[in-house]
């Protein structure tokens, strides 16, 4: 109550004597903050002045009285807590919207909880509509079903309460769905139905496919389902947003979308509706799509910097949890199985070539060892043939298991390794079967190794493979926990981050993951006024009270978008 008589006394004296005064004035003044500033020079301040969607005064709340006037928005933190605002490194964000639209099996703790989930949504349903969620984790049940063929269940119980309903139910990764009996017969699918490259269907010692398809094998059914209407797709942009800005975010890495999606951004950002900050990745996959953009070449800040386009994504293999990761040795629990190769070699090669000489960012998702270390392989290639010399940084996505040896290269090479280090919060109590001890504690989730080589570590949620959460992935940081706070000292506790470098990783470093870092991830003068703003200090409370910190307000280009 004290700060705020004196943040009203402090404003009464400036208006007193504005009429006189030819300092100009700031359409928005923060006072009374904890700011945390990542400007090296003046790490904390008070107050922040923003005009016309920048930062015009970092400082102290005497000096910031000069920049009020009648006209400006004045906001008393009461000594909460400021951040730059937090950038999410790498998700998918109308999968977001779809699940929020869609069944959401994030949560479920048991296949019988899915079927049942899937039955109500049966009985509503039209005869012939498809029922589609998302989220499920066999890894992540309390109680597992009888006949699960390697590792992962059957198609029957969802057969057996929807024979007239197509259904797909994709895993939590993104990397596997399951298909009901009718949605398999409509997309073709039975006993003589080859594996696609970088693909398995899955089947039972009859050979008849169980519903689980893995990897590229999911497209045979993502093709027969139809497509969303226009007015479905706005409403999960406008759903996917508005949890964004709930959730503290200001900006979002889009980790590979199609020139549908890209249009439905420009619609957006032309009506004035896209109230966070995009940086896009192509979809790598799409030939034709590649061809168009590197005859337009990257774009980049369109609309106040609310929208660029300049990044390619890859996949060079699949997930851990479907054991699609390419990994150098056998998986511990699957002996001869060794990952799946989702894009062949030559078309990484040369994408990563042309759209390096088009001016295009290359992204490439790498979850096992093998895969990161042929992806760095050609990144080398690449750089190495590069007469210009500069950091194209290419990104690797995930970086989740790197061998010991190309740990060091990603410094040395400038490869940025984008990382959720939420993964290891929800995957490490499991991930140890599919690597064995040794492989996790030398070469899994190396925060700590990679930035002491000079990684530029990134951080996100991969959203909606984890909630689009920023905090529980920062407490997963300086923690290396499970949500409910176990191992009492976390997984492997040298690889954990400080609270500093956690903050980095969400702001600073992922704009400069996006070229970005000269307008946005530190409050400073000329930059970019997105702000998160938090209930308490995530840089020095107790580290169970991360999760409990609220987003009191999100603010981006000036203008609060979120308030608690």
């Amino acid at each position: 109550m004290r700060s705020t008589f004196h943040l009203i006394a402090l404003v009464a004296i400036c208006l007193e004597f504005s009429c006189t005064d030819k300092h100009p004035k700031a359409d928005l003044v923060l006072f009374n903050g904890n700011i945390y500033t990542l400007n090296q020079t003046e790490p904390k301040a008070e107050a922040v002045a923003v005009t016309d969607g920048k930062i015009v005064y970092v400082g102290n709340n005497v000096n910031a009285n000069q920049w009020v006037a009648d006209t400006t928005q004045i906001i008393d933190l009461e000594g909460k807590t400021v951040t730059p605002g937090f950038i999410e490194g790498h998700g998918h964000l109308m999968g977001i919207g779809a699940n929020l639209l869609n069944l959401d099996l994030m949560n479920t703790r048991s296949y019988d909880e899915i079927v049942e989930l899937v039955k109500a949504k049966v009985e509503t349903a039209k005869k012939g509509e498809w029922i589609i969620g998302r989220g499920w984790h066999q890894d992540k049940w309390f109680v597992l079903p009888e006949n699960m063929i390697d590792g992962f269940p059957t198609h029957h119980k969802l057969s057996d309460i929807s024979p007239n309903n197509p259904v797909l139910l994709r895993h939590a990764s993104g990397h596997a769905l399951l298909a009901n009996e009718k949605a398999m017969k409509l997309a073709g699918i039975d006993k003589k139905t080859a594996n696609p490259d970088g693909g398995d269907i899955y089947k039972d010692l009859g050979g008849n496919p169980t519903g689980m398809l893995n990897e590229t094998a999911q497209d045979l059914i993502k093709k027969v389902v139809p497509e969303e209407s226009d007015e479905r797709r706005i409403q999960m942009l406008n759903m996917a947003i508005e949890a964004c800005l709930k959730n503290g975010i200001t900006s979002f890495h889009d980790a590979g979308v199609g020139q549908k999606t890209i249009d439905l951004y420009e619609s957006f950002l032309k009506n004035g509706l896209l109230k966070i900050r995009l940086y896009v990745m192509l979809d790598g996959s799409q030939k034709e799509l590649l061809k168009e953009w590197y005859t337009t070449g990257p774009q980049i800040g369109l609309g106040d910097h609310f929208l660029t386009i300049r990044s390619i994504k890859l996949y060079a293999d699949g997930a851990l949890g479907s054991r699609g990761a390419l990994l150098l040795e056998d998986y511990t629990d699957a002996p001869g199985v060794q990952g799946l190769r989702i894009t062949p070699a030559d078309h990484i090669m040369r994408v990563t070539e042309q759209g390096t000489k088009n001016g295009f960012q290359i992204c490439t998702h790498c979850i096992g060892d093998r895969a990161n270390h042929e992806v760095l392989d050609m990144y080398e290639i690449v750089l190495k043939s590069d007469t210009t010399k500069t950091n194209p940084r290419f990104r690797i996505e995930h970086a989740q298991h790197v061998a010991p040896d190309d740990i060091i290269r990603f410094g040395a090479l400038g490869v940025i390794p984008s990382m959720q280090a939420i993964h290891m919060s929800s995957d490490r109590s499991w991930a140890i079967d599919r690597l064995g001890e040794r492989r996790i504690v030398e070469s899994a989730y190396m925060w700590q190794s990679l930035i002491e080589g000079g990684a530029n570590v990134m951080n996100g949620t991969d959203a909606p493979v984890e909630p689009v959460n920023p905090l529980a992935s920062f407490y997963a940081s300086v923690t290396r926990q499970t949500l409910d706070g176990k191992p009492d000292n976390g997984y492997e506790p040298d690889q954990r981050m400080t609270r500093e470098q956690a903050l980095q990783a969400y702001t600073i470093n992922n704009a400069y993951g996006a070229f970005e870092e000269n307008i946005k991830g530190s409050v400073e003068i000329g930059k970019l006024a997105d702000f998160t703003i938090f209930s308490k200090d995530i840089m020095k409370v107790p580290a169970q009270e991360i999760l409990t910190t609220e987003i009191e307000y999100t603010i981006v280009n000036g203008k609060v978008l979120y308030q608690k």
